[in-house]
């Protein structure tokens, strides 16, 4: 393996989201990584809306890697190409997790854009054998028909408006055609994750089961993973979800919409639109495979290329 002979700056978004999950694992792992910019040879700009934060100085003085993780088109307004292109002029190179965000940016910057999916940790997302105990655990009966979803649904400026590029309204329908259509079983939903508001809401609305855990740990996560018969990915905008790869590892029935990687990791059978939904089949064995490509050491060597190839640059 070749030597990694620089030194490394994460930018933080201290809002316990994914991109402080990474930043903590890549610091773990990657002992050419530093605390201070200043002695940052590369500044990888992880979480973009936070840029302004840092210093220019620094940012003009060493290389600058910045992550485009999703672009939300229709929130893209006249303010946000502006600080887009104001950030622009600071950065070397783009990275982006799918392929689907690379064809957005290519039409905003002439810079380089590198695509690579994030890891995941097979030692946090794994499958659990005794299924039937783990569910007896979160009270979670034999007869329950048990779908998942682990993401922010709601905007924050009101806490009770649907945050449409993650799809709730959407995940809502489907949970109304699974309702209707399994009737000798009784729907029961997981949601984890903060800004559950505008699901919760809708869940009560239709009588529909459901447990809360609101910012549960990775092994409680895992364990929720392990607990369901199905995983619904129904966001219209995304840069993973990282849920795909997650669900991948665990071997837990998955389907998705078209959006971020999904087309990269899963089965196209297990991709829908929704009209298609209700025939979409999950492919355990396919996402596993899949997934098992981005493991936290595959998945990090592709970035330490990156970044090894920008440093030579």
């Amino acid at each position: 393996m070749a030597e990694n002979n620089y030194q490394l700056y994460i930018n933080k978004a201290s809002e316990s989201w994914i991109t402080d999950r990474f930043r903590t694992e890549w610091y773990e792992q990657n002992s050419n990584s530093t605390y201070f910019t200043r002695k940052a040879d590369i500044i990888w700009v992880i979480s973009p809306w936070t840029w302004k934060k840092l210093n220019k100085n620094k940012l003009k003085k060493a290389k600058t890697v910045c992550t485009i993780h999703h672009i939300d088109e229709s929130k893209f307004d006249k303010h946000a190409l502006i600080d887009f292109q104001e950030r622009d002029e600071y950065i070397d190179i783009y990275h982006v997790p799918s392929k689907k965000t690379k064809s957005q940016l290519v039409n905003l910057t002439d810079k380089p854009i590198i695509q690579i999916p994030f890891w995941v940790d097979p030692n946090k997302f794994y499958k659990i054998e005794n299924k039937k105990l783990l569910r007896s655990k979160y009270g979670i009966d034999e007869q329950d028909f048990v779908v998942g979803s682990f993401q922010r649904d709601t905007e924050g400026h009101d806490l009770k408006s649907p945050k449409l590029s993650k799809g709730p309204d959407l995940f809502i329908k489907n949970l109304e055609k699974i309702k209707s259509k399994n009737t000798e079983k009784n729907l029961k939903v997981l949601i984890a994750g903060y800004r559950r508001n505008y699901v919760i809401n809708e869940l009560k609305k239709l009588d529909i089961d459901f447990i809360n855990f609101e910012k549960p740990k990775t092994k409680i996560l895992n364990e929720l993973y392990n607990c369901l018969d199905l995983y619904i990915v129904a966001s219209r905008t995304e840069g993973g979800p990282m849920a795909i790869l997650e669900c991948g590892l665990a071997r837990v029935p998955i389907i998705s919409t078209d959006v971020g990687i999904a087309s990269e990791i899963l089965n196209p059978k297990s991709i829908y639109n929704m009209e298609s939904f209700i025939n979409s089949k999950p492919d355990i064995e396919y996402a596993y495979n899949q997934a098992s490509k981005h493991s936290i050491k595959i998945g990090m060597e592709k970035f330490n290329i990156m970044f090894r190839n920008l440093n030579e640059s």
